[in-house]
């Protein structure tokens, strides 16, 4: 059901202007008629709306649907801050949209030489950088620097003017968001949280490049190279 496309009617508001109560119309489905339609605009009558997330209850007892106005894009976190100004409570949310942050992290050593941190994750087979799905009420860096310190253990500083933003589809019809930074650390101690990360390496930007084998990635990368080694 995720990225279906429905007409709505609504029918209920339950906060003004963002959330609503809604059915389907011409339901044919075995999926439950009424829905939650989260929006940041005045709804009324009918809506073309898209299926932005699935929530359910513990062990699927409950399950609702979650719609948006076609042009409105929301992530989990703020689907989760809007259903908690009510009394609705859902355990699982799965959504269409995904949104991580991280940065692209790097090092000099005493003679200035510069290094680039990849990570391989649990669930990729690739070299990349160490990042992470945004949390409630978190700001784009502010999640950049939590994961960056849970995956590699490193404290880091997020250098100014750098923010570049990765798109793809993981797996099926989810669309997934990524807000790249720069970030300077002053350690080479990486200490990996096991759970998520597999291996790091440090190395040179042109070995990343190499290593690396998205486009997105890469095309990330060389502005870094742009940006730290301006004469090469």
């Amino acid at each position: 059901m995720l990225g279906k496309k429905l007409q709505i009617e609504i029918f209920g508001t339950l906060i003004e202007r963002k959330l609503y109560s809604g059915i389907i119309l011409n339901n044919r489905s075995k999926n439950p008629s009424q829905v939650y339609v989260i929006t940041n605009t005045g709804l009324s009558d009918t809506v073309d709306c898209t299926v932005i997330a699935i929530a359910s209850t513990k062990g699927h007892s409950q399950t609702r649907l979650i719609v948006a106005p076609d042009d409105e894009v929301f992530y989990e976190p703020q689907i989760r801050e809007r259903l908690g100004q009510t009394n609705i409570r859902f355990e699982k949310i799965v959504c269409i949209y995904e949104k991580s942050c991280g940065a692209v992290v790097y090092r000099r050593n005493k003679d200035e030489d510069l290094s680039i941190l990849l990570v391989k994750n649990h669930n990729g087979k690739c070299w990349t950088f160490p990042k992470g799905h945004v949390e409630e009420n978190e700001t784009e860096q502010q999640t950049a620097l939590r994961e960056i310190k849970e995956e590699t253990g490193l404290s880091v500083v997020l250098e100014p003017n750098f923010r570049r933003t990765s798109i793809y589809r993981p797996f099926g019809k989810v669309r997934k968001r990524v807000v790249f930074f720069l970030a300077r650390s002053e350690s080479g101690e990486v200490n990996v949280q096991q759970s998520e990360i597999d291996n790091f390496l440090w190395t040179s930007i042109d070995d990343a490049l190499r290593l690396c084998r998205h486009d997105n990635d890469t095309r990330i990368l060389n502005e870094v190279k742009l940006r730290l080694l301006p004469q090469q």
